[in-house]
């Protein structure tokens, strides 16, 4: 099982049982499960305009995430991807709604304008006064009649929340959420479809796409686009919402369809920001996870013109679990980096010879990324090679700058460079080296006993020795080896990084975490990368 449930019958009824629990007494439920599943505030009084929302789950945190003080007053949810029943609909206005009346906010889907439709006017038959608004904020297909609901669906929940909790009528709630619909568009796009708990996956978009314009139940999108970045993505994505947008002050929702990493939603706001349409933006809600498609790694970015009054509506805080903050989008100040940590650098000093030996150098490593990589997702946590050539690329942008005519400079330099630009305990351990091997070379030693000085208090910060499956491996016996020319290295160096295949412990680094079966039969990627480079050398 791919997903951390029990019976697919019961995920949904699980899932707000959770909820309910994790809201320290601020969320209950009505009594009904399993076919009636609604969440309501547990301080609710019924003095003020109820608002009511929902549908299918499997988007969360919507909808329960958004019931609390200054949103939803209560969530119905149906199951996964489908429509609550009217019952349950139904329950939910009745247990909610008095005097003031209820506000019904409904994504544009059949099942639930016909769901929350009936339930509406059967409320109604009761003598309670019901509005209700259908959103319809999705661009993909601009010629679609009846476009979807996505999380532009938020900015209704908020605003009209907001004014909801100040106390305005229901019928200036309701105008208000009619005018932040008609405001209000998203668009998405995804580089996977979505998992439904007990159904196989489909595997719609090819590895090198990504899906633009697809929906929040893991719908086909608009077209199928290559897949080369962040800033591509993004820039597709603002192109489409640009053209259905004034160049007024507008917030803009960044939200994360479920299976993106923090570390992506992170730089897709950056390259948002960064866009045309970013000098427009005037507040950010996100990134976050708001309205998700279960695990689909995709986003989607909903942006709304403001009008008077929405940004304090907007920023009026609230109880409910869901709603990240909304900010002003603020550009800070860069600060100087503390005395003492600013470099100190020797003069640069050109030399030929010396910058084509080290470019040569780094290129072999950048070359090997993927390759190294791939050994340390045997081992490790796959990052090796990339670690490598990052750094190898910053010390080629940097070449000019070293002293290349002074080699005892030079490796001070080289330790300095890697100690800043390579991250990891490698970026430590070959500063280490480097720059001992700087200190070594002052003294009188030669290159190769300088090299062994580097590598000796290498080792002994580091805790690395031979037979530990680390670069030591390899390093070790090539330095050895150049005594008897750079070929001996080469085979020593070769020589060891096999031998740490037929390691299945490892003393040093994250491999120790490993089991034997895992490490058993693959190199060390950093005994891996060491020999490569010894190889080229003899070459």
């Amino acid at each position: 099982m791919k997903q951390f449930i029990n019976n697919k019958e019961d995920i949904v009824t699980e899932a707000i049982d959770g909820t309910i629990a994790a809201s320290g007494g601020a969320l209950t439920r009505l009594d009904g499960y399993p076919h009636i599943r609604v969440v309501v505030r547990s301080d609710w009084d019924k003095s003020k305009v109820a608002l009511v929302s929902g549908g299918g789950s499997g988007h969360e945190p919507a909808h329960a995430g958004f019931v609390g003080k200054g949103m939803l007053t209560a969530a119905v949810c149906g199951d996964v991807f489908a429509s609550p029943s009217v019952d349950a609909v139904l329950a939910g206005i009745l247990a909610v709604t008095g005097p003031a009346g209820c506000l019904l906010i409904v994504k544009n889907y059949t099942g639930d304008r016909l769901n929350f439709g009936l339930a509406a006017e059967r409320a109604r038959a009761f003598g309670h006064k019901v509005s209700i608004v259908i959103v319809d904020d999705d661009i993909a297909l601009p010629d679609l009649p009846q476009a979807r609901g996505l999380a532009g669906t938020l900015f209704v929940h908020k605003i009209a929340g907001a004014m909801a909790e100040n106390g305005a009528n229901l019928a200036a709630c309701t105008l208000a959420a009619e005018r932040v619909i008609k405001a209000s568009h998203s668009i998405g796009m995804s580089l996977d479809t979505c998992t439904v708990p007990g159904s196989l996956k489909e595997d719609r978009i090819p590895i090198g796409m990504a899906e633009l314009g697809l929906g929040i139940h893991g719908e086909a999108g608009v077209e199928q686009v290559a897949s080369i970045g962040a800033k591509n993505a993004m820039a597709q994505v603002v192109e489409r919402l640009s053209a259905n947008m004034p160049k007024t002050p507008h917030v803009a929702l960044v939200n994360n369809l479920g299976g993106s990493s923090v570390l992506e939603m992170s730089v897709l706001t950056k390259e948002l920001l960064d866009t045309p349409m970013g000098e427009h933006l005037k507040l950010l809600v996100g990134p976050d996870a708001m309205m998700t498609a279960l695990d689909m790694h995709g986003f989607s970015v909903s942006v709304m013109e403001l009008s008077n009054g929405d940004e304090a509506l907007l920023k009026q805080p609230v109880n409910a679990p869901g709603w990240p903050e909304c900010i002003s989008v603020q550009y800070a100040d860069i600060l100087p980096l503390p005395d003492g940590l600013s470099p100190i650098r020797a003069p640069a000093s050109p030399h030929p010879a010396t910058k084509a030996f080290l470019t040569e150098c780094c290129e072999v490593l950048i070359a090997s990324e993927q390759d190294l990589n791939l050994l340390d997702a045997k081992s490790g946590d796959g990052d090796t090679g990339s670690t490598l050539a990052s750094a190898a690329r910053a010390l080629i942008e940097a070449m000019d700058t070293l002293p290349l005519a002074d080699h005892t400079q030079l490796y001070r330099a080289m330790g300095l460079e890697l100690s800043q630009t390579m991250g990891g305990s490698s970026g430590v351990l070959l500063a280490i080296f480097f720059a001992a091997a700087g200190d070594a070379s002052s003294s009188g030693m030669p290159m190769r006993e300088a090299l062994r000085a580097g590598l000796d208090r290498m080792r002994q910060i580091g805790g690395a020795n031979p037979g530990d499956r680390t670069m030591v491996d390899a390093l070790a016996p090539a330095l050895e080896g150049m005594k008897d020319g750079m070929q001996s290295a080469a085979d020593a160096a070769r020589a060891g990084a096999n031998y740490t295949a037929t390691l299945t412990q490892a003393k040093a680094g994250r491999a120790t975490y490993i089991n034997a079966e895992q490490l058993d039969g693959h190199i060390d990627p950093g005994a891996e990368a060491v020999a490569r480079l010894f190889e080229h050398l003899a070459r």
